[in-house]
């Protein structure tokens, strides 16, 4: 979708903010920002950040409420356990995720990445509001950055570095205990470093990746890796809510002047709103340009001049393309509904495979290279390998029966039941036994109920072969 420009030269931007004419990286220093807007989105980020850091250790059903062990190909989400046997419905479930955040982008704009991304937040508000602390607003980092190398200057910057070095190691003992568990996490900090050099070279590795991310790369994930940030053009259209300029009530633009009959736009070309963006654009060279993250920095900071000037706030403001250029409001569009209409389906879907889904998944496959066998009782024989999940915190005793043909029944071999532990595979072998009346056909569907404690928890069914009819 190409970018609205509001120039007076009508000239198009066709570099980005963090790139000079030679193709250097251009350092930002972006004002702290201040007003209604950004306390709201501290107060959320408080809170985001406090369940971020809190997950790894809370416990539902006696788990975790997230864990993605990759290794393991175990994942837990909100104590409830998927194994790759679950892997159709985590694939849907990413599917509708991501309907979802295209729907919310098409109607919101990218305020996800200005509000509740992890990278903003933590870039925003905690390794900023850091340097901020230790180093000024953005004139006096400038100043700082361009002076000598005296004790002022070393101080601040090593306090600043090794506190960034301390939070990304605190970030990535997180993420950790999100891949591995807590209770792993425990175990790399407290056990000999040589019992974990796995474990303790990835918490370093990750360390380091945040470090790098928050005290060098910043704002250039959300412009050259963040694929969100390149698929903005695609996603949205003229009717998006997006932080945008009102050009028509602002241009032309004229500096402020004291006793002077103003004839020009409301915007004073004070600047503020560039000042104060963490990605270095002009919002007022278009509503939608890549850079832009909808972190509402810009409206804060115009709606204080506004004030300051006696002008009404909201020359930065939420509103769609065509809102500005055509004083329309926000209008549910054919893409909307389809979108939304697929996504209630696939959540329809999704919720009906997790009701249905059970907590014991088991396989039961003929044993390779076996036929059947005939006993002195006139009945046929099968022999089988059988397989176990348990996808809860619970251990079970498993007997097995045979639910379809009524008549048939098991024998384990080597055991009188089978032990299912917590988050475990049990497995085991058997033969099926069926009545030569039973079977009506030379490779016979059979049902196999598995119980505990005289209660049908899972069943499954294999083929059964039998002689010619």
């Amino acid at each position: 979708m190409a970018t609205t420009q509001f120039k007076p030269d009508d000239a198009y931007r066709d570099t980005i903010s963090t790139v000079d004419a030679a193709g250097k990286r251009v350092w930002l220093y972006p004002r702290k920002p201040a007003g209604r807007l950004y306390r709201a989105r501290k107060w959320l980020s408080y809170g985001l950040l406090a369940v971020l850091f809190a997950g790894p250790w809370l416990r539902l059903n006696g788990l975790p409420l997230l864990m993605w062990n990759l290794p393991a190909r175990k994942f837990i989400i909100l104590g409830q356990i998927f194994w790759p046997q679950d892997f159709f419905i985590l694939l849907l479930a990413t599917l509708t995720f991501l309907v979802f955040i295209i729907l919310f982008t098409v109607v919101y704009g990218r305020v996800f990445c200005g509000w509740v991304c992890p990278q903003t937040i933590f870039l925003e508000m905690v390794f900023r509001r850091i340097e901020y602390w230790l180093e000024g607003d953005a004139p006096q980092q400038k100043a700082l950055d361009r002076a000598a190398w005296d004790w002022n200057k070393t101080w601040r910057k090593t306090t600043k570095h090794v506190l960034f070095l301390a939070v990304s190691f605190l970030i990535a003992n997180t993420f950790l205990a999100y891949i591995i568990g807590s209770d792993a996490l425990v175990a790399i900090v407290t056990d000999p470093l040589t019992a974990h050099l796995g474990g303790l070279a990835a918490m370093v590795g990750f360390t380091g990746v945040f470090y790098a991310v928050f005290a060098r790369f910043r704002e250039q994930v959300c412009t050259i890796v963040c694929p969100y940030g390149r698929l903005q053009g695609v996603l949205l259209d003229q009717d998006s809510l997006v932080v945008a300029y009102d050009y028509k009530r602002g241009e032309p633009r004229e500096k402020l002047h004291k006793n002077q009959a103003r004839a020009a736009g409301d915007c004073i070309d004070c600047h503020q709103c560039v000042q104060v963006c963490p990605t270095g654009i002009d919002i007022r060279n278009g509503a939608t340009q890549m850079e832009c993250t909808n972190c509402t920095a810009c409206i804060d900071a115009c709606n204080s001049i506004m004030d300051l000037v006696n002008l009404p706030q909201g020359l930065i403001r939420h509103a769609s393309e065509n809102g500005i250029a055509n004083g329309t409001r926000f209008r549910f569009t054919g893409r909307v509904k389809a979108l939304s209409g697929g996504l209630v389906l696939l959540l329809a879907v999704l919720t009906g495979l997790l009701v249905s889904r059970s907590n014991v998944e088991a396989t039961v496959l003929r044993t390779p290279g076996q036929l059947y066998q005939k006993t002195d009782r006139g009945t046929i024989t099968n022999l089988y390998n059988i397989s176990v999940i348990n996808k809860t915190n619970g251990s079970y005793p498993i007997t097995l029966r045979i639910l379809e043909p009524a008549q048939g029944r098991i024998s384990l071999i080597g055991a009188t039941g089978l032990k299912l532990p917590a988050q475990g595979i049990t497995e085991g072998v058997f033969f099926a036994e069926l009545p030569r009346t039973a079977l009506h056909r030379t490779n016979q569907k059979i049902r196999i109920g598995l119980f505990s404690g005289g209660e049908l928890i899972s069943e499954t069914s294999t083929k059964f072969l039998g002689p010619s009819q």
